[in-house]
């Protein structure tokens, strides 16, 4: 990094680019990209010499916008006004809960009435490495950023402040698949199902909710959010329009979760059956309603449910989540192509469909891996000795 002359600023160079770092008159800091390196041997990209000229025009001009700083706004205070906004443009309730849940435990202890201003890349670092400390996993500590990255972009839109300094934190590399899949067996399922007791006035409904989330694999919100006119029986199929979660309707997770998910022969009987018991028979009324009052179940009633059926049938506690798997890995293993499989669970990238590709039919896998050795054997002369007296394998004899 060269040592500029003062109130010229700073350049340096990170991930192939040219960066240039510098204050205002008002006290104000700024980070900006100024741009592409240019590599030996190439045309593109910018020069040393380029990008301090570029650097300076940036200095001189639109950079060096007027930041009016105020030493009482502080993360708790552009956070509430950061949240405001994402209720104000109608985000998903779940989002604005898990920002508003983000500041309220950990941002706005950490920083408390630091200001916004004074707040640097290395004080965010400190930050993700307190949290890490406090055991929380990689993909938590990135959510926690992801909210204080908003925060300071919503400063710095305001020009509060001249730089938003977790552009220059590198995230927590995390893993997005999830290599414990757990799910049920079809012989699980059916034992979960029949534990359900007969004289209990959920259960008539528990019942076919747990079929319907393994042979369909809708996620729990989409569930609860169901209606009758979503059920289309002429063409087997159940149309996902809509959402259930933390307590509001609303639009399903992403477009790809806008879908038609096929309906099995016995799931649509069972829901047919459902329909004729239940006294909520109308077109917008919900599939899965109370029995007693019509309203949707309360997701963490079922889930506690769910597991104490499970204990009863002797089966091992799931998530609710994991009917889905079972979903997955049951059409994944019977041969349904992957993309096929993304189609009907929704997902918005086959990245996530992937998690079911060790459950796929190989082509004749076992039978390749057999000949290989079998060929490997008769090339080396590799002769294997019956002996009706030996316990485990046959000898090699060489």
């Amino acid at each position: 990094m060269v040592k500029r002359s003062y109130g010229t600023g700073q350049l340096y160079e990170k991930h192939g680019a040219y960066y240039g770092r510098w204050r205002d008159r008002s006290g104000g800091r700024f980070n900006r990209r100024v741009g592409p390196k240019r590599e030996p041997g190439s045309s593109a990209g910018l020069t040393r010499g380029q990008a301090e000229r570029k650097l300076q025009a940036m200095i001189d001009g639109e950079g060096a916008a007027t930041v009016v700083s105020d030493p009482t706004r502080t993360i708790g205070s552009v956070g509430a006004l950061a949240l405001a906004q994402l209720d104000l443009h109608g985000r998903r309730a779940s989002t604005i809960e898990a920002f508003e849940s983000g500041l309220r435990v950990h941002l706005v202890p950490y920083f408390g009435d630091t200001p916004i201003g004074r707040i640097t890349h290395e004080d965010v670092e400190r930050f993700m490495s307190r949290l890490r400390r406090k055991g929380l996993a990689p993909k938590s500590v990135k959510n926690y950023l992801s909210t204080l990255h908003s925060v300071f972009d919503y400063a710095l839109r305001k020009r509060w402040i001249g730089e938003n300094p977790c552009r220059l934190v590198n995230k927590p590399k995390t893993d997005d698949s999830d290599p414990d899949i757990r799910f049920l067996t079809l012989d699980e399922l059916e034992a979960v199902i029949r534990a359900i007791p007969d004289d209990d006035p959920r259960g008539a409904v528990e019942r076919v909710l747990y079929r319907v989330a393994a042979m369909t694999g809708m996620r729990q919100g989409e569930l609860l959010g169901l209606r009758w006119q979503d059920v289309d029986w002429l063409v087997a199929k159940v149309r996902v329009r809509q959402s259930f979660v933390r307590g509001e309707f609303g639009k399903p997770k992403s477009k790809r979760s806008s879908r038609g998910v096929p309906l099995a022969m016995r799931v649509a009987s069972e829901l047919e059956a459902l329909h004729r018991r239940s006294a909520y028979q109308g077109d917008s009324d919900l599939v899965f309603a109370h029995p007693e009052t019509g309203n949707p179940l309360d997701r963490s009633k079922v889930l506690k449910r769910l597991k104490l059926h499970c204990r009863a049938a002797g089966v091992r506690e799931i998530r609710f989540h994991d009917l889905r798997h079972t979903f997955g890995t049951t059409m994944a293993a019977s041969g349904v192509p992957l993309r096929t499989l993304q189609e009907w669970m929704g997902h918005r990238d086959i990245k996530t469909t992937q998690i079911y590709a060790d459950y796929c039919p190989g082509d004749h896998e076992a039978d390749l891996v057999e000949q290989a050795f079998n060929r490997r054997g008769v090339q080396f002369g590799v002769q294997y000795e019956a002996n009706s007296d030996q316990v485990g394998p046959p000898r090699m004899a060489l």
